[in-house]
């Protein structure tokens, strides 16, 4: 029965990646003028990006469980 809760709402997740890649690309590009820093700072950026939004999953999940 979980999977069938989140089957609509995992369409919206493919507007993630690009906009993930986006905003690393113009973000690394903003503060580096090489390609491989760009690349190596776009990278981060969007690990850093992914790993913040898994928290704040994290966190609103448990907080549904409960309420």
């Amino acid at each position: 029965m979980l999977p069938l809760l989140f089957a609509d709402s995992f369409q919206r997740f493919w507007y993630l990646f690009p906009l993930l890649v986006a905003i690393s690309f113009v973000y690394a590009a903003t503060r580096e003028e090489l390609m491989r820093p760009i690349l190596h700072k776009a990278g981060a950026v969007a690990l850093w990006i992914l790993g913040f939004m898994a928290i704040i999953f994290a966190i609103l999940f448990g907080v549904s469980w409960l309420i």
